[in-house]
């Protein structure tokens, strides 16, 4: 058994977090060990819940889309949220819960060793990279997540499920995907 997939299960069992007795399925991240880039979003929504895989609804499929766009399959991504339960209603998951959960995202991080980490919208913002502004104002722009004795290149960007509610956004998005694209060829190169 891997070490990602001993932490999945160590998710799965987990009770820490109040989120637990809601749920149908954890939803632990997904994707390679070795993936060169790493997805990150707040909290998995009812079709994840009920599957146990994250952004498989029409958020994923938005993702999905969106990865294709810029050459990039999912299969090649790792993809996990901040916190692996789903919040009642689906909304955002309190900085209570997700400080709870934060070690297991900060091992599956570490564990992949991404080049870059896309965090998608503001709770995964806040949580990893500390910049409680909104949005808006930090998407598009390159911060550093320390990774153990490593730095990382991360990048807030709007989360899919916000761009079908905006569908005005997604220009700036597409920036924002051009932008994760030139870092991964340019980390390939070096």
């Amino acid at each position: 058994m891997s070490e990602l997939e001993a932490l999945a299960r160590e998710i799965a069992h987990c009770t820490r977090c109040p989120l637990h007795k809601g749920r149908t399925r954890a939803v632990p991240g997904e994707g390679p060990a070795d993936a060169k880039i790493m997805f990150i979003g707040e909290a998995p929504g009812f079709h994840e819940d009920q599957q146990g895989i994250p952004f498989v609804g029409r958020s994923g499929q938005l993702l999905d889309k969106m990865l294709a766009a810029i050459g990039i399959a999912r299969k090649e991504v790792y993809i996990a949220n901040i916190v692996p339960w789903r919040p009642p209603g689906n909304r955002d998951p309190s900085t209570h819960e997700s400080q709870i959960c934060l070690p297991f995202i900060q091992r599956q991080i570490e564990l992949v060793d991404p080049d870059v980490l896309v965090c998608l919208g503001k709770p995964s913002t806040a949580t990893l990279l500390g910049v409680t502004d909104g949005i808006k104002k930090n998407r598009g722009r390159w911060f550093t997540y320390k990774s153990g004795e490593r730095d990382i290149r991360a990048m807030p960007t709007f989360h899919p499920a916000f761009l079908l509610r905006q569908p005005s956004s997604k220009r700036l998005a597409w920036a924002d995907l051009q932008a994760i694209k030139k870092a991964l060829t340019e980390t390939a190169s070096a």
